[in-house]
């Protein structure tokens, strides 16, 4: 992850290496869902180049940098749910095929 010139604290442009819009996608839902943002939007530069351009916005209050981390973290908790709810239908399925 590299920030972009012009960054201030309340608002900053990061570019990830390797990225799309896989993680572009869900990373702006998570941020956009913490009330200190005020902005956040993605971009894919070019198709050809694996980079992923992501622009943050905050009130006074917040930094970028902040709201980025905590989007990140709210982003694990969320696979962590997601696994986990995941792995008990899996085996509450498995359990009941085979108590056929």
């Amino acid at each position: 992850m590299t920030k972009l010139p012009g960054a201030t604290d309340n608002a900053a442009s990061f570019q990830f290496d390797g990225e799309d819009h896989t993680l572009g996608n869900a990373l702006r839902f998570m941020i956009m869902k913490n009330p200190e943002v005020e902005l956040c939007g993605y971009s894919i530069p070019h198709p050809s180049e694996a980079k992923m351009n992501l622009r943050i916005q905050t009130y006074e209050g917040t930094t970028a940098y902040d709201a980025l981390e905590k989007g990140f973290d709210d982003l694990m908790d969320l696979c962590d749910v997601v696994t986990m709810k995941f792995t008990d239908a899996r085996n509450d399925f498995a359990f009941a095929m085979d108590t056929q």
